[in-house]
């Protein structure tokens, strides 16, 4: 009776050592994942996937044209004025985000 007890606390142990270990390649792919989940999320929120009816030939083109544009002479100036037009979508999207939830409080009442 005591050795099946110990015993089922070692497997207890054991399993809950194996739910935390996180193995270096299943961090990783979890990180990738994350970041492959949030670049669809930026391609969702730019309205690219709405505007392109959801044609994966048509958005990977577009991509391709941007990575183009990259490679060229332009990229820095490119860079900038994306990187400009980026953080104003998200400042504008943060101060209209409050004044949506206020709104549909006020419907909910």
């Amino acid at each position: 009776m005591a050795l099946s007890r110990l015993t089922a606390t070692r497997h207890r142990l054991e399993a809950a050592k194996a739910r935390t270990d996180m193995r270096e390649w299943q961090v990783q792919r979890r990180e990738r994942t994350r970041q492959l989940i949030e670049l669809g999320g930026l391609v969702v929120k730019a309205g690219l996937v709405e505007l392109a009816d959801d044609d994966r030939a048509t958005l990977y083109g577009a991509f391709l044209t941007v990575a183009a544009k990259l490679r060229g002479e332009e990229r820095e100036q490119a860079l900038v004025l994306w990187k400009r037009k980026g953080k104003r979508a998200f400042e504008l999207e943060t101060d209209i985000m409050p004044e949506r939830s206020r709104e549909q409080q006020a419907k909910a009442i």
